[in-house]
């Protein structure tokens, strides 16, 4: 017979901390102190596998269930002394969610459970207190009404208050008995208009229906989202705790709270919390009644007139900062405690790992290394990566309003207030002036550069999370939130319209990057700050860790950026964003217009100094450090104008006709730009790109390494290879282009040329190219598209819906695919190495900057990843965990 429900209480239990999986993080640790010995009511779990059941039988229960729960309510009964359902001898029960992964207020509770019209007046009697018997039965009858028969809160909520202004009452703490009783009535007549049916009288029906409850709301829409925003499986599902109940509200002697081990905003090693005296749990929650301090030292802080729980109860304190102590050593980790004071008796009701704060996370894990509580490897396997992000950028005030008009991706992360522009011009033009702006478009391409950099945040009604937009906001580090569906921009007139509001250029907006949110006006923010447990974190990630850690960067700006953040190199720099300055893409733009070889190489003659004065100031940067440089990826109508007003704007600038700027634009038009004429393809037809950008990149490294006095190595990559025969091709143009700038410069200079891994037939054909590449670079942006065949800036119209539906777990542009893509860098790793041993590995995707996707490289063992400069940290973190984990 399978084992459904598992005991705890009397200083013993069925199961143990590691039980997690099967008994929830809740039931597990209850268990775990009760085997410590520490005061737990009684109480059982039924296990996350009866949730599992539950839903494959169309939410039936398994049939020998029934007679495991009868078994085990009656051992709770003998360890309480009481017997569920049994006026004569009361005991009283809570029922519980309690999912492997803490999920705090996303599923449902119901308290004071077995309660009814007869077994009130038992409590009153054995309380002794007829008051609190009632004010327990009334929140029992509002709490299941709530959670198991669907009877809205609130109607019980209007009920109460009404009453309170009747009896000329403000706080729920001074009716009366009989006011209570009368409250009681109206409460159960309510249930009865609402349902045409009595409230449950009979406890087990109540219970069951309770039970039923708690498993229906792992499927509730606030626990899915949750899930969905914590990458938590559906599968897992969730256990349901019985335990007996212990009160709070029995009056003054009585008390409920939250404690943690130690500060979750800050990380003091302290015991922090709150708690009401008089009170049952949700009160602590609800926000009705002002909570009060545990500690003294908080109360003092926080100015409070309110007696602490320190002063108030000295001796339950004492056994709770001793328990706390004792469960933080335990653990080896903050804890998140519930307690509750029965007439001076403390109860333990939960202990889990506290959630905290970036700050706080870095500080405890520190000081639990300076304590001997945890190794350094343990601390750094502590901190969530991706909570890195709350250091590195500003992010909005916990404590301050959000006006929402709008939500789409998080897909850069930080916040930014700001006026709105529309284009590109204007907010360059507002910078100029010294105004801060939100460049809000429909879309961005790389003509919004200058815009972009301009802009405190970007906002776009369209695109996904490796959009352009978020790619490039992320590489600068500035908050964008793509995707807003919900938002309507009108460019001609200046408007964006939202939730049936308009707002105008000018008009103030708050954008919060790591939410995905778009807010009303501006909101307060809070400046990130980088302490010295940063910097010790970080220290021990690089001893643990086997990758390095590269930054994608172009600008002198990125890569000091990168430096700073401890990046070991460039693993992307991409080359094209380089045209859009206006002095450049002018000269650009005459290449293109060019109609002969000749006429190509004059207008490319006047970049050859720019991109060689670019190159010399990022080897200058990264001194020594390897610099790999892409050669011009897009297709070249990307640098074209394209309205018919910008084609007559650059025409006159050009002094050039428009109808011949027209057709060359209409002439280099392609429907599927994303796979037409653009990386080596471009070298191939157009040789002398290739050419000038390889000059200036050899003459740079000439120049850097007599000013640095160190050689520099540069690693030249040529993108969109799938034949060897194109990497042949452009790489002997290349070639001849060092030996040429060797001979002028009179040095010889090392140099890598390698390939970006972006195409399936690169990938299975890895062997090939190898013969002729020193190195694999994956754009696993690209690989994802060619391999699903999904456009990344359009995918996300409909990637959130697969994943609604459990056909995606992630977005395969945010995560790797490792079943689909990774398969392919696998196959190119394997084939690279067998023909070139030791060839240089690594990826440069977005996915560099992702710790799921980080983990997946190290398991291929790749050389290197590369992420936008703001993920440097975070990639470092991601690396020397995927190594300690093996």
């Amino acid at each position: 017979m399978t084992k459904w429900v598992y005991s705890f209480g009397g200083g013993s239990a069925d199961g143990r901390a590691g039980d997690k999986n099967l008994l929830g993080g809740k039931g597990a640790n209850l268990a775990e102190m009760c085997s410590l010995g520490l005061p737990v009511p009684p109480g059982f779990t039924i296990t996350t596998e009866v949730c599992t059941a539950y839903y494959a039988s169309g939410r039936t229960f398994p049939d020998d269930l029934a007679p495991q729960v009868e078994a085990a309510l009656a051992k709770v009964g003998e360890i309480a002394g009481g017997r569920f359902g049994d006026a004569g001898n009361l005991l009283l029960v809570s029922v519980r969610s309690g999912a492997r992964a803490s999920m705090p207020g996303m599923m449902d509770t119901v308290l004071n459970l077995g309660l009814n019209d007869e077994t009130v007046n038992a409590l009153a009697k054995a309380s002794g207190d007829e008051r609190f018997a009632y004010d327990s039965y009334r929140r029992f009858i509002q709490m299941y009404s709530d959670v198991v028969l669907g009877i809205d809160h609130e109607n019980f909520e209007e009920i109460l208050e009404d009453r309170k202004a009747s009896f000329g009452l403000e706080l729920d703490t001074e009716l009366s008995a009989s006011q209570w009783r009368e409250v009681i009535a109206l409460y159960l007549a309510k249930v009865e208009e609402e349902l045409g049916r009595s409230f449950p009288q009979d406890p087990r029906e109540q219970l069951w229906g309770a039970i039923g409850a708690v498993f229906s709301s792992w499927m509730n829409a606030r626990a899915i989202t949750y899930r969905r925003l914590h990458s938590i499986p559906e599968e897992w599902g969730t256990a349901v705790n019985v335990q007996a109940m212990v009160f709070g509200n029995l009056g003054d002697d009585s008390a409920t709270g939250v404690a943690f081990t130690r500060n979750p905003s800050t990380g003091e090693k302290a015991l922090y919390g709150e708690f009401l005296v008089n009170a049952q749990g949700e009160d602590v929650v609800a926000g009705i009644r002002t909570p009060q301090n545990i500690a003294e030292k908080a109360r003092i802080a926080a100015g409070s007139d309110r007696p602490s729980l320190e002063k108030l109860m000295p001796e339950a304190f004492r056994e709770l900062s001793d328990i706390a102590d004792r469960l933080e050593r335990h653990y080896r980790d903050m804890q998140d405690l519930e307690f509750t004071i029965e007439r001076g008796r403390l109860w333990m009701l939960q202990t889990r790992s506290g959630k905290r704060t970036a700050k706080a996370a870095l500080r405890i894990a520190v000081e639990m290394v300076g304590e001997g509580l945890i190794a350094r490897e343990q601390a750094v396997g502590r901190i969530d990566p991706a909570s890195l992000d709350q250091l590195l950028h500003p992010t909005i005030d916990p404590r301050a309003e959000r006006r929402i008009i709008g939500t789409g991706l998080p897909a850069s992360p930080g916040a930014a207030t700001g006026e709105i522009v529309f284009s590109s011009d204007e907010a360059e033009e507002a910078k100029g002036q010294g105004r801060k702006v939100i460049l809000v478009r429909v879309e961005t391409s790389p003509e919004d550069i200058h815009g972009m950099h301009a802009a405190e945040g970007i906002l776009t009604t369209r695109g996904g999370m490796t959009s352009h937009a978020a790619v490039v906001a992320r590489g600068m580090g500035k908050p964008c939130v793509c995707g807003v569906g919900a938002l309507r921009v009108d460019h001609r007139n200046g408007t964006l319209t939202a939730m049936g509001r308009t707002f105008r250029k000018g008009d103030v907006i708050t954008i919060d990057g790591g939410a995905g949110q778009v807010l009303e006006g501006a909101v307060p923010m809070l400046q990130p700050e980088l302490s010295g447990d940063f910097a010790a974190i970080m220290e021990w990630a690089d001893g643990a860790r086997r990758m390095k850690v590269r930054a994608n960067a172009e600008t002198p700006a990125d890569a000091r950026t990168a430096r700073s953040f401890g990046a070991e190199g460039i693993g992307l720099c991409r080359t094209e964003h380089m045209f859009f300055d206006e002095d450049r893409i002018v000269a650009m733009r005459e290449m293109i217009l060019a109609d002969t070889e000749k006429g190509r190489r004059a207008a490319l003659d006047k970049l050859l100094p720019m991109q060689r004065s670019d190159f010399l100031e990022l080897f200058e940067i990264m001194a020594g450090l390897p610099v790999t440089i892409r050669l011009l990826d897009p297709p070249l109508h990307e640098f074209l104008p394209h309205t018919d007003a910008e084609i007559a704007e650059v025409a006159a600038a050009m002094d050039v006709s428009p109808e011949k700027l027209r057709q060359r634009a209409d002439a280099l038009h392609e429907f599927n730009p994303m796979l037409g004429h653009r990386g080596c393809r471009l070298a191939v037809s157009y040789p002398e790109i290739a050419e000038m950008q390889a000059r200036a990149i050899f003459e740079a490294a000439v120049e850097a390494g007599k000013r640095t006095g160190s050689p520099v190595v540069p690693e030249v990559m040529v993108p969109l290879v799938g034949l060897k025969q194109e990497l042949d091709f452009v790489k002997a143009r290349i070639d001849e282009v060092a030996k040429s700038v060797m001979k002028e410069a009179g040095v010889a200079i090392e140099y890598l040329v390698g390939t970006m891994i972006e195409l399936p037939r690169a990938a299975l054909r890895a062997d090939e190219i190898a013969a002729s590449a020193e190195f694999f670079s994956f754009g696993t942006n690209d690989l994802t598209q060619t391999t699903f065949g999904i456009s990344r800036d359009d995918a996300a119209t409909f990637l959130e819906t697969y994943r609604k539906k459990g056909l995606m777990e992630h977005d395969p542009f945010v995560t790797l695919d490792v079943d689909g893509v990774g398969a392919l860098v696998r196959i190119a790793a394997e084939k690279g190495r067998k023909v070139r041993d030791g060839i240089k590995l690594g990826i440069c995707g977005e996915h560099g900057g992702d710790p799921a996707s980080i983990r997946f490289c190290e398991t291929v063992g790749l050389d290197y990843v590369s992420c936008s400069p703001f993920r440097v940290p975070i990639a470092r973190l991601a690396a020397a965990q995927a190594a300690v984990k093996g």
